[in-house]
């Protein structure tokens, strides 16, 4: 008894030992720490955020998660006393991760502490020189410094931007307003509203049977106007799923009308906005929304556990999505769909159902392989299944969202015909091919940090309508039976005067 309590002992203290050694592989004071969160005073975002990255006693960096999880705590004073803040910490199981925290209304004297087993990491402890301001203050800067410090390329660095507005160089609302309403004001078919901001207020006036959706730019532009000083401008914004400006037709001798959409289209005219889904995330983010680009990054479900199928949940709202029920009961050892809800198809419920209940949306990633399949239009899921760590099966489409030309097949995703004629053989050739798999994977998550995030989000709202305003050739003018937005707010701030030098 006696002994093999001591091979116990001895056991455990190997395994300790060894324990020990890989908590020490990370070297902290060599680890990377960078994005906007490290800049708070600065960078002002829902959730501020920023990344670590384990790096090796070899100057490497470290595969997999650390063995330790890495210590943030944001110190500083507020109105309360000390600085009151949420931090979490997201492993994304690569050896780097994701911090993102909230603090209270204000906080002064901010220190930003990063700590491995103890150590401080890389320069922590961070310093911020000015107050720290909640975004749901009211503190707006200067739209050109908002973009400076938040790294914001312009307007003509995007292509998809200058795709979009290539066909509206100067645009006179005077002229062309009571054709467009004529054209579009068709409520029981069309959903749409105009906005006008003007000296950073906000008013609205909106056309048709089903407005609920103005809920999201409302949201939207009140937290744009919180951060940035917005420029006086009008748009006309599309509530529905399908883009309005077709080409074509009547438009062929009326010319395009400027239809600001959250979904663009080959045969449209339609000025892309990020989605109201990708938005709302990014305005929300460690708010209300369950889902976001950076908690979708965390890591749950190692690449060795994952099971070696496609996974998919969804409505009936596109009959390719039929099809591939049809291709799963053929196929099951490859792909695992169901539908979650009839509603276009009910006729077919019997024969494409039954229904099944909703997955939490992390649990999509228990498998290898995602697939992105059109719904009425663009299916919004595309952006977090890019995030999460599984290969993407994308649908050939005449739709796409504001980020779509930036992507390449083959590098970001797989594409797969919008039949599904090859959607098996493309499954096949993942299966055989991991290696290239991972690297898609990989290039795919590096996609998401440097276009996806709430930054880049913000960025390119403020980006396209800075561009947007310099085409507006006509005055801006408050419409009569607009209704004015309430700025939505929990502190105000003043940016501090500047004394005379003596």
């Amino acid at each position: 008894m006696l002994q093999i309590l001591l091979f116990v002992v001895h056991i455990w203290g190997i395994h300790m030992r060894f324990a020990e050694a890989e908590i020490k592989l990370v070297d902290a004071e060599k680890c990377l720490v960078w994005g906007p969160g490290i800049k708070p005073d600065v960078s002002v975002l829902p959730a501020r955020y920023f990344f670590i990255m384990a790096i090796d006693k070899n100057g490497q960096r470290y595969v997999g998660s650390a063995p330790l999880n890495f210590e943030v705590k944001i110190k500083g004073n507020s109105p309360h006393g000390r600085c009151r803040s949420y931090v979490d910490v997201i492993d994304r199981g690569d050896g780097t991760n994701i911090v993102r925290y909230t603090t209270a209304d204000w906080c002064d004297q901010v220190e930003i502490e990063i700590r491995y087993n103890g150590t401080q990491v890389a320069q922590s402890p961070y310093y911020v020189r000015n107050k720290v301001y909640s975004e749901k203050c009211y503190c707006p800067q200067d739209l050109q410094l908002f973009m400076l410090h938040n790294n914001c390329p312009n307007a003509a660095a995007d292509k998809q931007i200058m795709w979009d507005l290539h066909s509206f160089k100067r645009v006179n609302f005077s002229a062309i307003r009571e054709n467009l309403m004529k054209r579009y004001n068709q409520p029981e078919s069309v959903s749409l509203c105009h906005y006008v901001v003007k000296q950073q207020q906000i008013w609205r006036q909106c056309y048709g049977k089903y407005t609920g959706f103005k809920m999201f730019m409302d949201s939207t532009l009140l937290a744009l106007s919180r951060v940035a000083l917005l420029p006086d401008m009008e748009f006309y914004l599309n509530l529905g799923d399908w883009p309005l400006s077709k080409k074509g037709g009547q438009q062929r001798t009326s010319g395009p009308y400027p239809i600001f959409s959250w979904c663009g289209s080959e045969d449209s005219y339609d000025i892309t906005l990020p989605t109201y889904d990708l938005t709302e995330s990014s305005v929300e983010n460690m708010g209300r929304v369950a889902l976001d680009m950076l908690s979708v990054q965390r890591n749950e479900y190692p690449w060795e556990l994952k099971e070696d199928k496609v996974f998919w949940r969804g409505r009936d709202s596109r009959r390719e999505r039929l099809d591939l029920i049809d291709l799963s009961r053929k196929y099951p050892e490859l792909i695992n769909a169901s539908i979650t809800n009839f509603f276009f198809f009910r006729d077919e419920e019997q024969k494409y159902g039954p229904t099944v209940p909703y997955v939490s949306f992390m649990e999509f990633f228990k498998y290898k392989y995602q697939l992105n399949i059109d719904g009425t239009v663009a299916s919004y899921r595309f952006p977090y299944l890019l995030a999460g760590d599984s290969l993407v099966f994308k649908q050939d489409s005449p739709y796409y969202e504001h980020f779509y030309s930036k992507l390449q097949p083959y590098k970001h995703y797989v594409p797969f015909k919008r039949n599904l004629s090859d959607l098996i053989e493309k499954i096949q050739w993942a299966r055989e091919h991991e290696k290239k798999v991972r690297e898609i994977i990989n290039n795919a998550r590096e996609f998401v940090e440097a276009n996806l995030l709430p930054q880049h989000i913000y960025c390119y709202h403020l980006a396209l309508f800075k561009e947007w305003s310099n085409r507006l050739v006509a005055p801006v003018v408050i419409m009569p039976g607009m209704e004015k937005l309430q700025p939505s707010y929990t502190c105000f701030c003043k940016e501090p005067q500047i004394k005379d030098e003596l």
